[in-house]
């Protein structure tokens, strides 16, 4: 495994972390709470030090596995990264930007967007008790919130820096002149954002800010919910009521299955899947400081740490690139 150092922070991350969305089962068709837990402990046990949740994910469920998966391990030697603001367990009263219907079962969820600093504050304090631990690694905001100041929910996360309940402050989703008001109450350390293949639309203005600014990028969905592991177009079959359904349609699919069959010569000549080609591919580009890689058993975790170990050369980078511009 790779680890790189996340901003100006004394946090070092492993290249690949484990994004933890799946494993709430909520929106992905639910889960399996063993194959769940066993894919946390063989990441662990594979290099990846770093896990990803967020209270959102599967309300509370997301969290509460990670804090039981990490139980008899060094907790020093892992870094928890957790989010806050998206609320739907109505503690918000109604206050805050409206966002989305989730579906539970037969339930419908609103969800909020919302950063007062009372809510924030509040929680930091369920997620510790959810995770089992007294501190989190990185605390990041999980969409930005219109109806908050950010500098108001940035005064709550140096509160929680001082109290030393957060080892460093991050965002997520944020454009760039949000993360420079952001950086005008506190130094945060990262913006989380959603980067792949299919998408590069932080190449044009948020990675050379990063690079002049010291800020740690860390991407989600580099494998675009498992579009590009190729499974989807052998024979692939989702749940009906699996999200991916609708949001793979956003894509034009024939440019894509025609993109991985042109680079999939170059993960058979490796003797590693598709899915580990565009993890490494993903980890090699600028400014990137960590790839959050999904996993909903152990196999898949295993594979998707053994990624770092692919070597591209400048030729096969190039051939992907070029392939990647007739999309």
């Amino acid at each position: 495994m790779e680890y790189r150092q996340l901003g100006k922070t004394d946090l070092t991350l492993s290249t690949i972390a484990y994004g933890a969305f799946a494993i709430g089962g909520s929106m992905w068709g639910g889960n399996e709470k063993k194959d769940s837990i066993d894919s946390v402990k063989a990441s662990i046990d594979h290099g990846v030090t770093t896990l990803d949740t967020a209270p959102f994910y599967g309300f509370g469920l997301s969290e509460e596995m990670i804090g039981k998966a990490i139980q008899g391990y060094d907790r020093t030697n892992i870094q928890l990264l957790t989010k806050f603001g998206l609320i739907w367990d109505g503690s918000n009263q109604g206050k805050g930007e409206f966002f989305f219907n989730a579906e539970e079962g037969n339930k419908t969820i609103p969800v909020y967007k919302y950063s007062s600093k009372t809510s924030v504050i509040r929680e930091v304090e369920n997620s510790l008790k959810r995770l089992r631990t007294d501190y989190i690694d990185l605390l990041q905001i999980h969409w930005p919130d219109s109806t908050t100041a950010i500098s108001e929910t940035m005064e709550a996360l140096d509160i929680l820096l001082q109290q030393g309940k957060i080892r460093a402050a991050g965002v997520s989703n944020y454009g760039v002149e949000q993360v420079a008001e952001a950086r005008r109450t506190i130094d945060i350390a990262s913006n989380q954002v959603g980067y792949s293949m299919l998408n590069r639309g932080i190449e044009q203005h948020l990675v050379p800010y990063a690079q002049m600014n010291d800020l740690g990028i860390l991407v989600y969905s580099p494998m675009e919910r498992g579009l590009l592991t190729g499974k989807y177009f052998n024979k692939g079959r989702l749940k009906e009521d699996d999200h991916r359904n609708g949001y793979f349609q956003q894509f034009d699919l024939s440019k894509v299955k025609a993109f991985l069959d042109t680079i999939s010569p170059i993960a058979e000549n490796k003797g590693v899947t598709l899915s580990q080609l565009v993890l490494r591919w993903t980890s090699l580009q600028p400014a990137i400081t960590v790839v959050l890689a999904g996993a909903r058993n152990a196999d898949q975790a295993i594979a998707n740490a053994q990624a770092i170990d692919i070597v591209l050369t400048t030729e096969e980078m190039a051939l992907i690139n070029l392939a990647l511009t007739k999309i």
